[in-house]
């Protein structure tokens, strides 16, 4: 009898109380978000990802925050070419990341479940050349997790990473960028 009473307690704070705690927290991270980048030149197309993209969301001051290593990135057409990624063109050693802060520009519900269409306003900073977008974003709320999808460019130039002429058939200088995370609760 007691154990029934332990197990209809267990039942009763599970439905009530671990939702609840999951939609009515302010803070979500992650450690492990996706992130890929695509250089399609008119003689190579050059691909590259990390999975150590971090972030964090604030749902009650809609603000956000999300930085990645850039010597994370594998992928790429051969070792070399990973290497003067790092070493040439993004200077990972003087320039270790990249990073997107700022504020979701849309009214959302944190606590409702959906797919909500937003623009988040913020400063890019890659190569530590910082400029201010408005990125366009996925956000799907389910089962107390938020899930963040977005599909942007870069333009070299804009950070000044220069791409050497006897390259430039292989390198684009408009890169494209796909970014994934799942973000949960967390302190």
């Amino acid at each position: 009898m007691q154990m029934k009473r332990i197990v209809f307690k267990y039942f009763l704070l599970s439905i009530f109380i671990f939702p609840l705690n999951g939609f009515c927290q302010e803070i979500y991270k992650c450690h492990d978000g996706f992130i890929e980048f695509k250089s399609n030149a008119a003689k190579e197309l050059i691909k590259a990802g990390s999975k150590n993209l971090t972030g964090i969301i604030n749902t009650k001051e809609k603000t956000f925050a999300f930085v990645v290593r850039i010597s994370s990135f594998e992928g790429f057409n051969a070792a070399l070419q990973r290497e003067h990624f790092n070493e040439k063109y993004m200077e990972s050693d003087k320039y270790p990341d990249a990073d997107f802060s700022g504020k979701i520009i849309e009214e959302i519900d944190f606590s409702k479940e959906g797919i909500y269409e937003v623009r988040a306003k913020g400063i890019l900073k890659i190569h530590h050349v910082e400029q201010e977008r408005i990125i366009k974003s996925t956000i799907r709320i389910a089962r107390g997790v938020i899930i963040v999808r977005s599909d942007f460019n870069v333009i070299l130039n804009d950070h000044n990473i220069k791409v050497p002429k006897v390259v430039h058939e292989k390198i684009a200088t408009d890169i494209d960028v796909k970014v994934e995370a799942e973000l949960h609760p967390g302190k």
